[in-house]
């Protein structure tokens, strides 16, 4: 057996412990941090799982949509008050390998879609075709009152995109895909706190009309 003296420092009790934190509210700063990169690493292994076909579409798009309603207000409140800080910076500051994670929640913003066919019934579709009208309807009324906030705007146009690429038969280049695909990639680049100014707000709106307009025009070619 070894003797007292030959344990390795780092276990020697009368050694002080070392804190991570003096004060309640740096104790709640850690525990923010914690939680993004929590929610960092679960879409990681989620996005991974179901490139291994290790989940179903529905519980990887109800797993997904919660996981992307939970990171922005993690970020929020984790980075909110650092000054400078991204998630891109949290990740390499903390060495995290999570590039399929990154590409969901900093880029897409939305689930990987799965199409639908028109085959699948037209009650079905009729919903989807509903529900998208509505998205279009709500984002564009938050922009109009002048909503600019990211933690505003970001999950109304995540909505929007889930409707959109829900969509049966849509070609690969469908106009309001990528229009709404644009703003949230920009949005998802920037911190919950942040706020898009009057110009943006404006090219916003315009988008979305046109969007809006292209979709409409969709819709009667196919009936």
């Amino acid at each position: 057996m070894w003797s007292n003296s030959k344990w390795p420092k780092a276990l020697d009790e009368s050694l002080p412990e070392i804190e991570l934190y003096s004060s309640s509210k740096e104790r709640k700063a850690y525990e923010n941090m914690g939680d993004l990169y929590t929610i960092i690493t679960a879409t990681e292994h989620l996005e991974r799982a179901y490139a291994q076909d290790a989940v179903t579409q529905s519980e990887y798009t109800t797993e997904c949509n919660k996981l992307l309603s939970q990171f922005k207000i993690a970020e929020k409140a984790a980075l909110g008050n650092k000054n400078g800080m991204t998630t891109e910076t949290f990740m390499r500051v903390y060495q995290m390998d999570c590039s399929r994670a990154a590409d969901r929640l900093l880029r897409m913003g939305v689930p990987e879609p799965l199409k639908t066919s028109s085959s699948s019934g037209h009650a079905n579709v009729a919903v989807t075709v509903a529900e998208a009208v509505q998205h279009f309807i709500t984002a564009m009324d938050a922009v109009k009152l002048d909503q600019r906030a990211v933690d505003e705007l970001q999950p109304l146009l995540s909505d929007l995109m889930n409707a959109l690429m829900l969509l049966p038969d849509t070609p690969n280049d469908f106009g309001p895909n990528y229009k709404v695909q644009k703003w949230l990639e920009k949005l998802n680049a920037m911190r919950a706190v942040e706020m898009i100014d009057e110009d943006d707000g404006r090219q916003l709106y315009h988008d979305l009309d046109s969007a809006y307009s292209e979709f409409t025009r969709y819709l009667r070619a196919k009936t």
